[in-house]
């Protein structure tokens, strides 16, 4: 398992309750998940180095985490040496590391999305923000751990945030705002063939009520019981399938999760952004349910025989995940903090905690070590119960400055949720 945060924590979690994987090792890891399983101190967005240590562990599948390894090329990397790996190769991935380029292949793949232009100057940014008018959406085209985003009424902050683009040699991909309830699917792909896992809603900004900047993720449910009937299956049709075949007639099969955000629109759904990965904090949420054992659907992903892969099994639970964030993040992230009360947490009915900036101090305390530093997650008979627990678990938790939003999922376990059938119109 090759990644350091939160939803490589899930992963490994999961993994270790598959009857059939023996092993897993991880590298770097974290705190939380050095108490699973052996831990590498290697730079895992290095190809070679990854390449090497499976090698020599003589790993049967290698799993990839986070965006920045696979932008880097890990995964060929690791395919080159002969071994499956679930993650998508360096070119693949820029369905994330771009999104000219993932614009570029839903329109190929006729894939409905957001009405965009690229600009990679002021002037044209101040054009394409004009054309599309407010909210302005101005995107970072690379990758930018899910804060390179930002959707605002002024316009001078939006050609702002273009320009800090620019100053760094960079474009950006200006769109126009899509209205609606957002949601987040993965779907796990072998080159040719989709399996979807179950939607997920996540929550991007720190404060609550969605005020304040862009984070990676400040919490996430599953399931959602307002999505429309249908829902799932309309995305494999119209937006993950299309994809798929589409990388895969240009030469450059998808294999990995190919991560579907989206806007269920006044118009009908629409693709905010792919990402080539697991996204984080939803997962955390989605493989607390998951009952098919995950290691035998990553490594059938990896070898390309999803086709055989049965119907996936669900517990019937929901699933609440809520972030702790360090102090001043996301700006500047203050770390080396104590942590405590995690034991305590990790001992509530249906309650489990996730490490994700954490590590270990020199005398064996954990401590934070990122912006986002753990979440709580919690199954529970209906989302009411669940966000109890969570919110339980995270009160049990100490960490000073430490900060978290109050409101994740409290609109849909209110019914407040409502979405127009035949996506004739959607409000939320």
């Amino acid at each position: 398992m090759i990644g350091p945060g939160g939803r490589e924590h899930a992963i490994v979690r999961s993994l270790l309750r598959d009857p059939n994987v023996s092993e897993v090792h991880a590298a770097p890891g974290n705190a939380g998940i050095s108490e699973l399983v052996p831990t590498h101190a290697i730079n895992g967005n290095d190809p070679a180095a990854v390449a090497a240590l499976a090698l020599k562990l003589d790993v049967d599948l290698v799993v990839v985490g986070p965006e920045a390894p696979l932008a880097a090329g890990v995964s060929d990397a690791v395919r080159a040496a002969g071994i499956p790996v679930f993650g998508p190769s360096k070119e693949a991935a820029q369905l994330e590391a771009s999104k000219a380029f993932a614009k570029a292949i839903m329109a190929e793949a006729q894939v409905p999305t957001a009405m965009a232009k690229v600009a990679v100057n002021a002037a044209e940014a101040a054009d394409a923000l004009d054309t599309f008018g407010a909210p302005y959406v101005v995107k970072d085209d690379g990758l930018a751990a899910g804060k390179g985003v930002v959707v605002t009424n002024d316009r001078d902050e939006a050609l702002a945030h273009a320009q800090s683009c620019f100053d760094v040699g960079g474009q950006v991909v200006i769109e126009e705002f899509l209205d609606g309830p957002e949601v987040s699917l993965f779907v796990l792909a072998d080159g040719r063939n989709v399996v979807p896992l179950a939607p997920a809603q996540d929550f991007k900004r720190i404060y609550d009520g969605d005020e304040g900047p862009n984070t990676g993720g400040m919490g996430a449910y599953s399931p959602l019981e307002w999505a429309p009937e249908g829902l799932v299956q309309e995305v494999i049709d119209r937006v993950a399938q299309p994809t798929i075949d589409e990388m895969a007639r240009r030469g450059t099969p998808f294999v990995g999760v190919l991560y579907c955000g989206l806007a269920l629109t006044s118009r009908g759904t629409r693709v905010i952004e792919f990402n080539a990965r697991f996204g984080d904090p939803e997962t955390q949420a989605v493989l607390a349910r998951l009952k098919t054992p995950l290691g035998g659907l990553l490594l059938a992903a990896a070898k390309g025989h999803l086709a055989d892969v049965e119907e996936l099994r669900w517990a019937p639970e929901t699933a609440v995940a809520v972030v702790l964030a360090s102090h001043n993040y996301p700006e500047a992230p203050r770390t080396g903090d104590r942590i405590r009360g995690l034991k305590k947490a990790n001992r509530l009915e249906g309650v489990h905690v996730l490490h994700a900036g954490t590590a270990a101090d020199e005398d064996g305390n954990v401590v934070s070590a990122g912006g986002r530093v753990l979440a709580v997650v919690a199954l529970g008979t209906d989302l009411v119960e669940a966000r109890e627990k969570a919110y339980e678990g995270i009160e049990a938790i100490e960490l000073e400055g430490g900060q978290y939003r109050t409101d994740i999922a409290a609109k849909a376990a209110r019914g407040e949720i409502i979405v127009e059938s035949k996506g004739k119109g959607a409000t939320a």
